[in-house]
């Protein structure tokens, strides 16, 4: 158990049997009255936020997770298949600890696994993603004189985007992966 002063941006706490990592959190000092901590916590199974406030007296369930580097390669039933770069070691993640990021994942990305008593937690997509049009439909003259005009485009993965009208077949975009939205031509 360690102390309340030690809650950090990212720092994995378990709470109640489950395990957060904190996102936001802030000490607060009132003038009257006892110093509390305030935190936003994400919760790693189900990716729902919870807000919760210790008091200083309090003590908090501060978890080791291992952050290991680490490449998706396929996607099998409903677990999603990431191997170590470095050691070549597979490892199998279900879909509900995926969550919503498991539409960004392509054949070769990079990401980032959370590892919990030699178990996959969570995974830490890059910000951006480079993708390759396979659909888009053409662009129509007369289209952009109601301004800023997108079109429903397909991408490598299956992702469906809305992008501006200019973007063609073939061409590399970046997308926006907390968003889901289409960023830049890459």
């Amino acid at each position: 158990m360690a102390s309340t002063s030690e809650v950090r941006k990212g720092v994995v706490i378990k709470h109640q049997n489950d395990l957060y990592v904190v996102v936001e959190f802030q000490h607060i000092n009132p003038g009257k009255g006892a110093a509390f901590v305030r935190t936003r916590m994400k919760n790693l199974a189900s990716g729902k936020v919870i807000e919760i406030t210790y008091k200083t007296s309090e003590s908090v369930d501060i978890v080791s997770v291992q952050f290991q580097n680490m490449q998706y390669l396929y996607k099998n039933a409903e677990r999603y298949v990431f191997m170590d770069m470095s050691s070549y070691e597979q490892v199998e993640m279900d879909g509900d600890l995926v969550g919503t990021d498991g539409k960004f994942l392509k054949e070769g990305l990079g990401v980032i696994v959370g590892m919990y008593e030699e178990k996959p937690v969570n995974i830490q997509l890059p910000k951006k993603i480079q993708y390759t049009v396979v659909e888009a439909p053409p662009a129509v003259r007369g289209d952009s004189a109601s301004g800023n005009v997108t079109k429903e485009i397909k991408l490598d993965n299956g992702l469906l985007v809305n992008a501006p009208i200019f973007i063609k077949e073939g061409e590399e975009i970046l997308v926006n992966t907390e968003s889901g939205e289409y960023s830049a031509r890459a």
